[in-house]
């Protein structure tokens, strides 16, 4: 059994927010589950070519901007899924930050961060 606490995790600067991961690959899961705080305000161009990423909205505001430039309300209650390895633009309203739980198909080792400089979709 795995059982770890938020205060006892490895937090991670994603490069919007942060990244609380619960399960990393050196837990032979086969998946990582995270809870990840997106910053109020802020936009990221991201894309993860090597992992699949569902996410579920538990508290705060935003929207998911696919590369068609389509936008998705997240809040409390929403789910999205990148099944396609999805170049999208994450983005939390201003005034709260969102907070995501998140798992990556394969698993994250662990101290993967996004590069948000320039235009570039950013991806591990």
């Amino acid at each position: 059994m795995i059982l770890r606490r938020l205060s006892n995790v490895l937090t991670v600067e994603w490069g919007n927010g942060m990244s609380r991961r619960f399960l990393l690959e050196q837990d032979g899961m086969g998946y990582t589950l995270t809870d990840t705080i997106v910053r109020a305000g802020s936009r990221s161009a991201m894309q993860y070519k090597h992992h699949l990423e569902a996410c579920y909205c538990i508290a705060g505001r935003g929207e998911i901007i696919d590369s068609q430039g389509r936008s998705h309300v997240l809040e409390p209650g929403t789910m999205y899924a990148l099944d396609k390895h999805d170049a999208h633009y994450l983005c939390a309203h201003a005034g709260e930050d969102m907070r995501l739980i998140c798992g990556f198909l394969p698993p994250l080792k662990g101290a993967e961060r996004h590069n948000l400089a320039g235009d570039a979709f950013s991806n591990y």
